[in-house]
């Protein structure tokens, strides 16, 4: 067999590994993909059998990409070299010759309260100025990103009836196929039973669009022309961003980290972690609030006193 056939076979025994066992998602596993077939590109089509020496001329050829970018590439790597080995198709594994970037993760982008009621008032002001499906639906969407924290993708492909009247959640599956409980706060659940009553009976989707639900593509534009339109730099402005706005000032009202963690459906409280960017004055004030020993002593927010 020829290292060109080699990959041919390997690759794909990987993706339905990570699907079957794993449980990746559709996305994730496509930018599986997208890597390992670039990588085997690279490097003529024999990148299962690629030796350090081979995988070091990786790392020179990723030199002009992003450091968040290198990182990914050589992680989706040692997981399929990883997988090689324990499936016995290699007696080795050359992935510790990939890069391991530098730099810690960057804080999500998050709006303030301000900008998120700015967001809501020009949806108000769109509904009383040009009445109709359009504002009704904007502010469906928006509801349930800020006010639920739903990725993208899972907001578009919601079913036709997902939510009922009854019920102040919904029973979501999220990444991996995964299961998790959403509550829906009364402003979510009046929003989208006013723009419900305006989807086609026969609809398969609560937000339809053509013969499919509305792309994520389109959401984003949507979101950053009402934040344009709201006075708010549009760049500033996504749906992931809105996702994190909800995390974050949940927490910033007490939330706890693992309730958070539930809610937004990270399958490792890590990934929850990075939302505890909150001022850290409200950290001193909580620890002197709430504290057993507050009334023994206070911590000061600016120095240590002994």
């Amino acid at each position: 067999m020829t290292a060109a056939a080699e990959d041919r076979q390997t690759i794909p025994a990987f993706l339905e590994m990570m699907a079957a066992e794993a449980g990746a998602a559709r996305n994730t596993l496509l930018a599986y993909e997208r890597d390992l077939r670039g990588a085997s590109e690279l490097l003529g089509g024999r990148l299962s059998g690629a030796t350090e020496e081979a995988l070091k001329t990786l790392s020179a050829a990723w030199l002009p990409l992003k450091r968040a970018t290198v990182a990914r590439k050589a992680a989706a790597l040692r997981r399929f070299f990883a997988f090689l080995h324990d499936e016995g198709m290699r007696g080795d594994d050359p992935s510790a010759a990939l890069p391991r970037p530098a730099g810690g993760r960057p804080l999500p982008k998050v709006l303030d309260h301000g900008a998120v009621d700015a967001l809501f008032a020009e949806i108000e002001r769109q509904g009383r100025e040009t009445p109709g499906p359009g504002p009704l639906r904007l502010a469906a969407l928006i509801e349930l990103l800020y006010g639920s924290g739903l990725r993208a993708t899972e907001l578009v492909s919601l079913p036709r009836h997902a939510l009922r009247a009854d019920q102040p959640f919904l029973i979501l599956r999220g990444k991996g196929g995964k299961e998790r409980l959403v509550p829906i706060s009364d402003r979510a659940r009046a929003a989208v039973a006013s723009w419900s009553a305006l989807v086609p009976r026969d609809s398969l989707w609560l937000f339809p669009s053509g013969k499919s639900h509305l792309s994520r593509v389109r959401l984003f534009q949507l979101v950053r022309d009402l934040a344009a339109a709201a006075g708010i730099p549009p760049e500033r402005v996504s749906p992931h961003v809105l996702r994190h706005a909800f995390a974050t000032h949940l927490l910033e009202g007490g939330a706890d980290l693992r309730a958070l963690q539930l809610l937004l459906g990270h399958a490792d409280i890590a990934t929850t972690q990075i939302y505890t960017h909150v001022d850290s004055r409200r950290l001193v004030e909580l620890v002197n609030s709430r504290h057993p020993l507050a009334d023994s002593g206070r911590v000061d927010a600016l120095r240590c006193r002994p």
